[in-house]
């Protein structure tokens, strides 16, 4: 982490940030990450994130505030007992902060690894954004048991989207897709390590690591690894490196020259997961995200109303309370969703292949 290294460069306590056009940002030491800022669709809303800032497109490698964005004028501030907080334009009310922090804060550092750190007195790292990922793992982070990295929605919607990748507690690595916004019981893991011993705890995965010389492997808790990254990784002093579950529910490994001389000045993806994402999830869940992700939702579908039909088997998530338009709305910017059916303020997404149609005069239902 070289904390001590780059204490010329921390950030004071009182520092603060504004969202607006001449908005600052704080560097790290090579100047390589930023910490601040960035507006996103609109000219009033900006999103408080961590980025690449030497490079313009697909830049954000991790936000605060669940991706949610702020209006202008909003402020983000080093507090000595709070940490960092967000607060609303009018600084009336805090709409994010990193947390309880165990001791006062004595500065903040960008990190030239892109992690951002509150530290304390004596050095001691109170709180750090690589701890709390987002959809993206740098080089030297890793992801704990029990931890996630989430997709964004889209590119410029960064709200939870529909996979995520877990290392879940017995072990093994895997990438899940799941209902939202109200969670039942309908995951499917699409990707999974099989890196979990019931007979032997030490021959089980704990942690997924991206070292400092570029490569990806599950540690187990005897030393074992199971590496995921091929031979022969571009070097990492001349390469930005980032592994990112995008908004399509890949795991991609990118990686692009630092060098603005060199001619190729974009990201290449040295490997992912799964191999064949479209066959990986119709297997278990449909048609899956190669059928119904691809464009903007309105412009590509719309909807056939018809009274009194239903799929009752086909159930994927059931939203309530919800309005009819809503329901629409939930179907639309849904890829697993073929069918919405509505009835009595409760919304039932559906999804193929559909099965027992069903004509009933009785259901008053629009679907």
């Amino acid at each position: 982490m070289h904390i001590l290294a780059q204490t010329k460069f921390a950030i004071p306590l009182g520092s603060s940030l504004i969202a607006n056009d001449e908005t600052t940002s704080w560097l790290s030491q090579s100047g390589d990450f930023a910490f601040g800022f960035k507006k996103i669709r609109s000219q009033n809303q900006f999103l408080l994130c961590i980025y690449y800032a030497k490079i313009k497109e697909a830049n954000i490698i991790w936000y605060a505030n669940g991706g949610n964005l702020v209006p202008r004028g909003s402020v983000a501030e080093l507090n000595p007992q709070k940490g960092l907080i967000l607060r609303d334009p009018k600084g009336k009310m805090i709409m994010w902060s990193t947390g309880r922090i165990d001791s006062n804060v004595a500065y903040a550092v960008m990190n030239d690894t892109g992690n951002f750190v509150l530290v304390g007195v004596g050095s001691s790292v109170l709180w750090e954004s690589f701890r709390y990922p987002t959809d993206t793992l740098m080089p030297t982070q890793m992801l704990e048991i029990n931890n996630k990295l989430v997709v964004r929605k889209s590119e410029s919607f960064f709200g939870p989207g529909r996979f995520y990748l877990h290392m879940l507690s017995d072990g093994n690595l895997v990438l899940v897709t799941q209902s939202k916004p109200t969670n039942f019981n309908y995951d499917a893991e699409y990707y999974n390590s099989h890196t979990s011993d019931s007979g032997d705890e030490a021959n089980s995965g704990y942690q997924l690591i991206f070292d400092e010389l570029g490569s990806v492997y599950i540690l187990k808790r005897n030393n074992q690894r199971l590496v995921l990254t091929p031979p022969n990784v571009p070097s990492i002093s001349e390469n930005y490196h980032r592994l990112s579950l995008d908004f399509d529910g890949v795991l991609t490994h990118y990686y692009r020259p630092k060098s603005t001389s060199t001619g190729d000045q974009k990201w290449s993806t040295l490997w992912s997961l799964p191999n064949n994402i479209c066959l990986a999830i119709v297997e278990d869940i449909g048609s899956g995200v190669c059928g119904f992700n691809n464009g903007n939702p309105e412009d590509l579908y719309d909807f056939d109303v018809v009274t009194d039909v239903d799929w009752p088997l086909s159930d994927f998530e059931r939203i309530y309370p919800s309005a009819e338009e809503e329901c629409k709305k939930a179907c639309l910017e849904d890829c697993f969703c073929a069918v919405a059916i509505y009835r009595s303020n409760s919304c039932w997404k559906k999804k193929l292949p559909l099965s027992n149609g069903r004509v009933d005069t009785s259901l008053n239902v629009h679907g």
